[in-house]
């Protein structure tokens, strides 16, 4: 079933905090909720369909519900797949609205890992309960060694460069000097990136995310209910997700799920990648960015490293504006899982709302994507395109 027309963003919210000593994680999805619902214009009452990951304590969906205050919920997916959760929960809010299974949707994502001191740990993840631990004891579990494997490998493939992927941090650190709220608002050049220390070659430190607090809230609506708010129609009109993992070995470390994500959104939305003025992109690492340029179709395989250099993807110097709030190089990568803010800034390019600075012109079609889990091991991706109406 084609997603095309089912449903709209009616509200989203973006916490301020990037640390949150003074916070509950249960505080914190509260009042993402809870700004996500004054921006469509819309109350606790009216939500009737309820989405979140593992990182919302106790039961997920049940211990929320009670805590935010949602009493006529009559429907709720508590579905985890990392960082891209919260793309495949707009999937499937949007699912939900066009089946008849809620017509207002909730989605919450918020975590605190470095208020509660757990470094890249995942909330709602036990390692030792993973079936293919054995087999991988050996290798350090920190994401960065498998996205230094990815970017080595593309290396040798493509012949792509360590100046290519500091063109991606750049071009973050440009657009984020625009974001009162962004961890890093420093322009940085690209001997910048090379001359940061070396965490996992051939991965600078300014290749990496950064790791913050915080969260993130959207609000997915019926048709009739969105024409009939005070905001700016944003469309949901096309959506994937896949998955891609490691077969006990035999994977191929030069292409994401995004390659299966991105074909089924554009086939749903009936557009190509040409069409799209914005992209918001996980960018965990730079070669992160890369490859799913890649992967939706923006460049040919293996040319992602050119397609990036020089400022191609600053807005309003590039030919692809991306991730114009900072992204998780720059600006916010709550609970270590940044799929909600890649949401939360496509729908502001697509509303015409971002920072005067950074808005695109060309915002007709904006398209959001995430990834979870590793690319150089088992993961999930998840792709929306929005159209603005």
């Amino acid at each position: 079933m084609s997603l095309q027309g089912k449903a709209y963003i009616a509200g989203i919210y973006e916490h301020p905090l990037r640390r949150a000593d003074s916070h509950s994680t249960a505080q914190l999805h509260a009042e993402v909720a809870l700004g996500a619902l004054e921006d469509a214009g819309l109350s606790l009452d009216d939500v009737d369909g309820y989405f979140c990951g593992a990182d919302a304590p106790g039961l997920g969906g049940l211990t929320m519900a009670e805590y935010i205050g949602l009493n006529k919920l009559q429907h709720t997916d508590t579905t985890e797949s990392g960082g891209s959760a919260y793309l495949l929960h707009v999937s499937h809010a949007a699912q939900a609205i066009a089946t008849g299974r809620c017509r207002v949707a909730l989605v919450t994502m918020a975590d605190r890992p470095l208020a509660a001191a757990a470094g890249t740990a995942l909330a709602g993840v036990d390692r030792n309960t993973m079936p293919n631990l054995p087999f991988q004891a050996a290798v350090p579990p920190q994401p960065m060694y498998g996205y230094a494997m990815v970017a080595r490998r593309h290396m040798h493939e493509f012949g792509t460069t360590p100046e290519q992927l500091a063109w991606v941090r750049v071009a973050a650190s440009h657009h984020a000097q625009h974001n009162p709220h962004a961890v890093h608002r420093d322009v940085v050049s690209v001997d910048d990136v090379l001359r940061s220390p070396m965490v996992a070659n051939p991965l600078h430190r300014l290749d990496c995310c950064v790791m913050t607090d915080g969260g993130g809230a959207v609000v997915v609506v019926h048709p009739d209910i969105a024409r009939q708010l005070r905001r700016p129609l944003v469309k949901l009109i096309g959506a994937g997700e896949a998955v891609k993992h490691p077969g006990a070995g035999r994977i191929d470390l030069s292409y994401s799920a995004a390659r299966s994500s991105g074909a089924k959104a554009f086939q749903d939305a009936g557009i190509a990648p040409a069409d799209i003025g914005y992209v918001s992109l996980y960018d965990s690492f730079t070669i992160t960015v890369i490859v799913q340029l890649e992967d939706l179709g923006f460049c040919p395989k293996g040319a992602g490293g050119r397609f990036v250099a020089d400022g191609n993807l600053i807005a309003g110097h590039g030919a692809l504006p991306f991730n114009t709030d900072g992204g998780g190089l720059c600006n916010n990568h709550p609970g270590n899982k940044g799929g909600m803010t890649k949401i939360l800034e496509a729908v502001r390019q697509c509303r015409g709302e971002a920072h005067p600075a950074v808005q695109v012109r060309r915002r007709e079609f904006v398209l959001a994507h995430g990834t979870g889990g590793n690319l150089a091991g088992a993961h999930a991706a998840g792709t929306l395109i929005f159209q603005a109406e």
